[in-house]
């Protein structure tokens, strides 16, 4: 039996146009190919992720920092309140698949370290380059384009 892949869609509250963009083509790509987008909910890549998915008649899942799911941005498909505050990025992580990382702030760079601390693939788009230590190579896995970030994310095993 095939399990639905979950996907993390991480980045920055406030990106460029460009960031926004690339965002929005991955949550299509990955409702075109079946996949569940996972994010905060919030606005900038998270909603640019969400907004994508909704165009490909997708589904997104969003664990929103507060205790009110009207926190979550107009395309998110199931907002799940938490009241964990950023604490909640480790649910985003723990849930997903693999984690797609777009541009990226602080709140980013903690997902990426709760990835790593779990092993869960990290694919980054215009992010972050981090090795961990003792480890000859990138621990996030650099892409150039959507497509290629969501062929790696789609690779990653299930859970």
């Amino acid at each position: 039996m095939s399990c639905t892949k979950l996907i993390a869609v991480v980045g920055t509250s406030t990106p460029s146009d460009e960031i926004y963009q690339l965002a929005y083509d991955v949550g299509h790509l990955l409702a075109e190919q079946g996949a569940i987008v996972v994010c905060g909910g919030g606005p900038g890549v998270m909603e640019a992720a969400c907004k994508g998915a909704a165009s490909a008649g997708g589904t997104s899942i969003a664990f929103l920092p507060g205790r009110d799911q009207s926190e979550a941005n107009a395309f998110v498909t199931i907002p799940i309140p938490t009241g964990m505050g950023e604490m909640r990025n480790a649910l985003i992580v723990r849930a997903a698949d693999a984690v797609i990382a777009i541009g990226g702030g602080a709140g980013t760079l903690s997902e990426i370290g709760f990835a790593a601390k779990i092993k869960k693939r990290v694919i980054g788009l215009r992010t972050f380059s981090i090795s961990l230590e003792g480890q000859d190579t990138q621990f996030i896995e650099a892409v150039e384009t959507q497509e290629e970030a969501v062929a790696w994310a789609l690779q990653s095993q299930t859970h």
